[in-house]
């Protein structure tokens, strides 16, 4: 799963996947060793490159904050892929936007052409990573522009995939 994370207003890319009972993570491209479990609601015991961290989540109806020791971090994390977690209001549909792959992959379908109409969370192409189909959604209402790779074609994590203005 790929993730946005802001930590007291940084920016973070944050890519977890579990294989072999084992966690696999990459922050910001860099491969972190980590193990983590989940003590109680709320508490997570990880283990990260051999030190050990207790987290607890703070949520709150307007914010969610973390406390690793008495350190306490306004956090944000965001699921790229999710139409729900992204914010924003009017102003941020204008102009063309890229559609970007979450993860590496190959494009298997594709749902729309060039120059279609398409609705805001309607899928425009699917593409499959670890053995998973993932349907590529428009974050707006507007015009497919571009499709940048065909049926077949294997990608990379934040390679464009396709324009809709």
């Amino acid at each position: 799963m790929l993730y946005d994370v802001n930590i007291d207003g940084k920016n973070y890319r944050l890519e977890l996947g579990r294989q072999d009972g084992r966690w696999h993570c990459r922050l910001d491209g860099r491969e972190v060793q980590m193990d983590a479990v989940l003590t109680r609601p709320d508490v997570l015991s990880v283990l990260i490159e051999g030190k050990a961290y207790e987290i607890k989540r703070e949520r709150t109806a307007a914010d969610c904050h973390l406390w690793v020791g008495s350190a306490r971090y306004a956090a944000e994390l965001r699921d790229p892929r999710s139409l729900r977690s992204r914010k924003g209001g009017a102003g941020d549909n204008r102009g063309p936007k890229k559609l970007v792959a979450p993860m590496p992959g190959k494009v298997v379908r594709l749902l729309l052409k060039e120059n279609a109409e398409v609705e805001a969370g309607q899928g425009i192409l699917v593409m499959e990573a670890m053995k998973m189909q993932n349907e590529i959604k428009s974050p707006k209402k507007g015009i497919v522009q571009k499709i940048v790779p065909g049926e077949g074609a294997a990608v990379n994590a934040g390679d464009v995939l396709a324009i809709v203005e």
